[in-house]
């Protein structure tokens, strides 16, 4: 506790190759209007100068422990900074990204006195090549219980299945970490973490900004370990449908959209004839299920509409989509 009686809270930043955009994360991380922070930069091998400025800027805030590490990946990273913080909160922050100044201080203030345990906010999705941003949040706040958020999860409604724009209680990583080796690590976290609480407190307003970028791991090229996202996907959904029977609607709404998601990244690969058509398949033998759920998202259906009229249709409506997205 500080002076005023507030908790310590640890930032987690894993660190690999971002010496673009990390001086502007940093910036945002250090003039928190929350000031009683333990900021851990895990520095994750980085071949490029993003340690140097991470050094920078440990000289000048004491608040701020720099490691660094062999190349392990966004989990390990994550995971290594979980078991060296001391914050009885923690919140992650991603160094290609950047939030607002009362970031920390907005999902502290959500926990309510420290009643709830988890606490959530909306995110910006900021276009780097555009430079427009998208305000993903509804300005509402809500009590969510532990169903309620992962269903809302599997939907994309409001609650994401992001790492970061959260903040945990330490006791909930007590017997989760974040799976190493693997892409797409939060997915399968996620919904643990959401699991073991009661009741998890919202506010939708944005305070991070998540930047799209070319060649970040979700819009980068296309390679095998993408496929992660399938794996994450089910290995979620699976839980999820044993314990929520009544959930089955909307996990397999999260396993088709993995799919599509999928598919929108082969579209242009040459080759993966067989990855391709299973992931058609898969689509089409759930098509009508997912059709008549109500709240099945409007893209979703309109991608299902376009699939129908064979690949090359498809690829046309997804690129002129992107187009308009940006």
């Amino acid at each position: 506790m500080d002076n005023n009686g507030l908790p310590l809270v640890s930032v987690i930043l894993p660190i690999y190759n971002v010496e673009k955009y990390l001086a502007r994360c940093l910036d945002s991380v250090v003039s928190q209007t929350y000031h009683n922070l333990e900021i851990i930069l895990v520095d994750d091998g980085s071949t490029d100068g993003s340690g140097s400025i991470a050094e920078r800027y440990a000289e000048t805030d004491k608040r701020i422990t720099v490691y660094h590490k062999k190349n392990g990946g966004l989990s390990s990273a994550r995971n290594y900074g979980i078991d060296r913080c001391n914050g009885e909160y923690l919140t992650f922050i991603d160094s290609d990204d950047y939030v607002e100044s009362d970031y920390v201080s907005y999902l502290f203030e959500l926990l309510n006195n420290q009643t709830y345990k988890l606490s959530i906010c909306s995110i910006y999705n900021d276009f780097e090549d555009s430079g427009r941003v998208v305000d993903n949040g509804d300005h509402t706040k809500r009590i969510l219980s532990a169903k309620e958020a992962i269903e809302m999860m599997c939907y994309h409604d409001l609650v994401d299945t992001c790492a970061y724009a959260k903040m945990y209680h330490r006791d909930l990583f007590k017997d989760v970490r974040y799976p190493e080796g693997k892409l797409f690590e939060d997915i399968g976290t996620t919904y643990l973490l959401f699991d073991q609480n009661e009741a998890i407190s919202c506010g939708f307003e944005s305070k991070y900004h998540y930047v799209i970028r070319r060649n970040s791991i979700v819009t980068g090229q296309y390679n095998p370990k993408k496929l992660d996202l399938l794996e994450m996907t089910d290995q979620m959904a699976d839980y999820v449908a044993s314990r929520y029977p009544d959930l089955k609607e909307a996990v397999l709404r999260r396993r088709v959209y993995a799919r599509f998601s999928t598919l929108n990244q082969l579209l242009d690969v040459k080759g993966n004839e067989d990855t391709k058509s299973g992931i058609v398949s898969f689509i089409k033998a759930n098509a009508q299920s997912v059709l008549r759920d109500p709240k099945t998202p409007k893209r979703d259906r309109a991608a299902f509409y376009m699939l129908r009229l064979g690949l090359p249709v498809y690829k046309l409506f997804w690129n002129a989509y992107k187009v308009i997205k940006k």
